[in-house]
């Protein structure tokens, strides 16, 4: 019988499709151990990804460098990508090959498809990119990708395919009108009380989207502020667990935990989120109750008042005076014999 496999594209140098910490691009080349991409070298400094500028219509020419640590040939598949953030933490990640490209995954061609590093050595591949005339003026994030197309199945019953590739990013901005632009959306509040109020913590999750409305790629702050009744303030934060960069038209869902919360409470909760010359709010009620407390608070309420309304109708009964007998009938009377004539 054969094993079951999935195929897993493994975006090393690119946060690993954001299984690691949100943090910005490293000073380096994207690296996997076995081989590294990174762009030919400026006449000035070692470029650690690429940053290219470009009017719509224009082309440019460009080289990117593959290494091979490992001891033998490394066959290589290589294309351009579009980037995206991953919507459960808004990690960088590229396209696959097959995914559908509208931006540097689509304008962007290497010389060759596909390549063989030798041991210890490496490949320099140069690419054209193409700007269309129509093209969007802002950020156009992407990534040239080497992709060993080779699965390695693992091993044991139940195995894993994985397909490994390493990817350079090229961050290209379109001339023309920029337009920052930043949206909170879907903010929502869910509670976890103690069963007894006042025995353990309250606790919550509060959970928004992020939502990059505009054409340039933003570094996102958020603050949040939380309010309970009379305008009590119960919590006020800066948020940490953020992405490092909020692509053009991206949309991120994201948590944030709040310890603490309060037990018995009436309230707002308000994300305001800001970048470079944007700032935007939104915001949602909550009710913070116990709700297994009080459902048996009004279990025994209801009983209470179904008993007070019984007693009530009781004692009314017995108070109440009882009603007079009605008369009785009288007796019908017997008619008299009448008298008997004597002879």
């Amino acid at each position: 019988m054969r094993k079951p496999s999935a195929l897993l594209l493994s975006l090393l140098g690119l946060a690993v499709l954001a299984l690691g910490p949100l943090a910005a691009a490293p000073a380096r080349a994207a690296d996997n151990g076995n081989w590294s991409v990174y762009p030919v070298s400026s006449p000035g400094a070692a470029r650690p990804y690429f940053s290219l500028s470009a009017d719509p219509g224009q082309t440019i020419e460009d080289k990117v460098v593959v290494t091979n640590a490992t001891a033998r040939p490394l066959p290589l598949r290589m294309y351009a990508a579009d980037a995206y953030n991953t919507a459960r933490d808004g990690g960088f990640a590229v396209r696959t090959l097959q995914e559908r490209m509208r931006g540097v995954g689509a304008w962007a061609r290497p010389a060759t498809a596909r390549i063989t590093v030798p041991a210890h050595g490496k490949v320099t591949v140069p690419f054209t990119l193409e700007v269309p005339e129509g093209a969007e003026p802002g950020d156009h994030p992407g990534a040239l990708v080497a992709l060993d197309e080779r699965i390695d199945r693992g091993a044991g019953s139940l195995a894993l395919g994985v397909r490994q590739a390493v990817a350079a990013r090229v961050y290209l901005r379109v001339g023309g009108p920029r337009v920052p632009a930043i949206a909170v959306e879907d903010v929502r509040v869910g509670h976890r009380q103690p069963l007894v109020p006042g025995l353990g913590t309250g606790e919550a999750v509060i959970s928004y989207t992020l939502h990059n409305t505009g054409n340039v790629t933003l570094d996102p702050r958020v603050e949040l502020r939380a309010r309970g009744l009379f305008g009590r303030t119960l919590l006020a934060r800066d948020l940490t667990r953020l992405p490092a960069e909020l692509l053009p038209g991206q949309r991120v869902r994201l948590t944030e935990p709040w310890h603490g919360a309060p037990q018995l409470d009436w309230g707002e909760v308000t994300l305001t989120a800001s970048a470079e010359d944007t700032r935007e709010s939104a915001g949602a009620s909550f009710l913070a109750l116990p709700w297994a407390a009080a459902l048996v608070l009004l279990a025994a309420l209801a009983t209470g008042a179904v008993l007070l309304v019984r007693a009530r109708r009781e004692r009314a009964r017995r108070s109440a005076p009882e009603p007079p007998s009605p008369p009785a009938a009288p007796a019908p009377a017997r008619p008299r014999p009448s008298p008997t004539a004597r002879p």
